[in-house]
C-alpha cells in the first residue's frame, strides 16, 4: 500500500477545505456578525496540518495508486473532508454537539441538503455561505477539484476519478484526467455564474444569489431561509432555479461537446445522447403527470400547479431538495410520484445523486433481454446503448449497484427504526433521501432530522456518504482487505 501517497492526498483535501472558507471568512468580515474569527482559526487549524503534510510528506518518484488504494483514499477522503468542515459549525456554537455538526457538513459535500437546523434567520451569514460553498465544493467532488489544481500530484489519477465520480463508467474529455478535471471545473463555474447573475436580475440580493447558485449547483439545496426557495415568493428565481436544477442534472460531458461542436452540430448535439433523451423525456413525463395530479389540490388552477409541480419534480429527479411547496400536503398518488423520483436522479456525470438514469434505462434493457430469452433461449441479444454494445460486466456491475443500493435503502431503514422515534415509513423515506442525496422526507422528517439521536445521525451521515460515492468506495472502507499492506 503506498501510504505517503495516500497522507499526501489527505494533506492536499485538508488544504483545499481551509482555502474553500476564505471567501465565508471574508464575506463575515464584511458584515461583522461574529463569525469570523471562527472561521479564520478553523482555516487556519486546517491549512498548517495540510501544508505540513504536502511538504514532508514525499512519495518515491513515479509512485501511483492501484485500483483498491484509489476506493480507499476517496473513502478516507471524504471523512477527512466532512470532519473539516465540521470545525466552523461546531465551534461557532449554532451546532451544540459534534454529530449535529458533522451531520451537516456530511449533508452539506454529499449535496444532500438534509439539516438539523429547526430555524435559520438570524444566523451569521459567513456560517451559512460556508454551508452553501460545502454544496458546491462536494458537487463536482473534492478530488476532482485536487486533480485540476494539482495535476501531477500523482503518475496514475483516473482510479480516483472513477472512484468518486457519479455514473458506472469513467468518460475522459481529453487524454490527461488532469486537463479533464479542469474542463469540467471550467464548465462548472461557468453555469453557477450563469445562475447567480440570472438571479441578480430576477431580483435577488447579491449574498441570497450566491447562495442559492452554489446550492443550486451542487444539487444540494441548502437555503437560508426556513421556507427555502417559497421563502422568496419570486416566481421569477423559480423559474430560473427550476431551470439550473435540470441543467445541473445533465451530465457535463454533454456541454464539453456542445461547446467544442460546429454550428451546425450543435443543434440537437445534446439529444443524440441516449441518457439524455430518457432524463429530458422522464422529467417532461414526470412534471405533466405531476401537475394533473395536483389540479384539485391548486383549485384546478392549471398554471400555479405547473409551477409548484414543475420545480419540485426537478428538485427530486436533480437531487436538490429545495421546495416551494410541502409535497407531504399533496395527495398519496403525487407522493408516490415524487417517492419514485427519489429513487432514479438525473445523468451519470452530473452533479445530482440517485441511481441514475443510465444504470435505470440499462438495467431496464437487461429486463426486457432476460424476458425475450425464456421465449428464444438460443438468440443471441446484446444490450445497447447508442447504438453501441454494452459489455457484459457493466451489465453485472450496474445490476450489483442497484441491488446495494436497495439493500442499503431498506437496511438503513431498518437500522433508523431502532430509535423508535418515527414511523417506518418516515424511517425509510430518511434511508432513502440520504442514499440518493436528495435532502427532503417524508412525514416527521419533512423540514428537518434534529429528531433523530446520535445512533441516527451517525447512520444517516455514512448513507450520504454511501450514496455520494456510489456505494462501492465506503464499503470497501469496511473490508479488512482495505487494509493490508499487498
Amino acid at each position: 500500500m503506498n501510504r505517503k501517497l495516500i497522507i499526501r492526498l489527505l494533506g492536499a483535501i485538508l488544504s483545499i477545505v481551509a482555502a474553500a472558507m476564505i471567501p465565508a471568512f471574508l464575506l463575515s468580515l464584511r458584515f461583522q456578525d461574529g463569525d469570523s474569527l471562527v472561521l479564520g482559526i478553523c482555516i487556519c487549524e486546517l491549512m498548517l496540518p495540510g501544508l505540513l503534510i504536502w511538504f514532508l510528506v514525499r512519495p518515491k518518484q513515479g509512485s501511483h495508486l492501484r485500483l483498491r488504494e484509489g476506493f480507499l483514499v476517496v473513502a478516507l477522503g471524504w471523512l477527512v473532508l466532512s470532519v473539516g468542515g465540521a470545525l466552523p459549525f461546531f465551534f461557532s456554537g449554532l451546532y451544540p454537539r459534534f454529530e449535529d455538526a458533522l451531520f451537516e457538513s456530511v449533508s452539506g459535500f454529499t449535496t444532500t441538503g438534509a439539516t438539523v437546523l429547526t430555524q435559520f434567520e438570524g444566523f451569521p451569514r459567513g456560517i451559512m455561505f460556508w454551508r452553501a460553498t460545502t454544496h458546491w465544493v462536494g458537487g463536482m467532488g473534492v478530488l476532482v477539484l485536487t486533480l485540476a489544481l494539482l495535476p501531477r500530484l500523482t503518475g496514475r489519477t483516473s482510479h480516483l476519478v472513477r472512484a468518486e465520480s457519479p455514473g458506472p463508467s469513467l468518460s475522459k474529455l481529453v487524454p490527461h484526467t488532469g486537463t479533464t478535471a479542469k474542463i469540467l471545473y471550467r464548465i462548472y463555474i461557468l453555469l453557477t455564474l450563469m445562475e447567480f447573475l440570472a438571479l441578480i436580475l430576477c431580483g435577488l440580493n447579491t449574498y441570497d444569489a450566491a447562495l442559492h447558485a452554489l446550492s443550486t449547483a451542487g444539487t444540494g439545496g441548502f437555503s437560508n431561509y426556513g421556507d427555502s426557495v417559497g421563502g422568496f415568493h419570486n416566481p421569477a428565481a423559480e423559474a430560473v432555479i427550476t431551470a439550473f436544477m435540470f441543467l445541473f442534472g445533465v451530465n457535463f460531458a454533454l456541454y464539453y461537446h456542445f461547446l467544442i461542436a460546429g454550428p451546425r452540430e450543435k443543434i440537437g448535439s445534446f439529444f443524440r445522447d441516449e441518457e439524455f433523451r430518457w432524463y429530458f423525456g422522464i422529467v417532461g413525463t414526470f412534471v405533466l403527470l405531476l401537475t394533473g395530479l395536483n389540479l384539485p389540490f391548486y383549485g384546478q388552477d392549471l398554471l400555479r400547479s405547473f409551477r409548484y409541480s414543475a420545480f419540485q419534480l426537478c428538485s427530486i429527479m436533480s437531487t436538490t431538495g429545495f421546495v416551494t411547496a410541502n409535497f407531504n400536503d399533496w395527495s398519496v398518488s403525487a407522493q408516490m410520484l415524487v417517492f419514485f423520483a427519489m429513487f432514479i436522479g438525473a445523468c451519470a456525470g452530473s452533479t445530482a445523486g440517485g441511481i441514475k438514469i443510465i444504470r435505470v434505462v440499462l438495467a431496464g434493457k437487461q429486463a426486457r433481454r432476460a424476458i425475450h430469452s425464456v421465449d428464444h433461449p438460443k438468440k443471441v441479444q446484446v444490450v445497447r446503448l447508442d447504438g453501441k454494445a454494452v459489455d457484459e460486466s457493466m451489465i453485472s456491475q450496474i445490476m450489483v449497484f442497484i441491488f446495494l443500493y436497495f439493500f442499503l435503502v431498506v437496511f438503513g431503514g431498518l437500522l433508523l427504526s431502532l430509535e423508535g422515534k418515527f414511523t417506518p415509513m418516515d424511517n425509510l423515506s430518511a434511508a432513502l433521501t440520504c442514499v440518493s442525496n436528495v435532502g427532503p422526507a417524508f412525514g416527521a422528517l419533512a423540514s428537518d432530522f434534529s429528531g433523530y439521536g446520535l445512533w441516527g445521525k451517525l447512520l444517516c451521515s455514512f448513507l450520504m456518504l454511501a450514496g455520494r460515492l456510489e456505494v462501492f468506495p465506503m464499503l470497501i472502507l469496511c473490508t479488512r482487505s482495505a487494509w493490508k499492506s499487498h
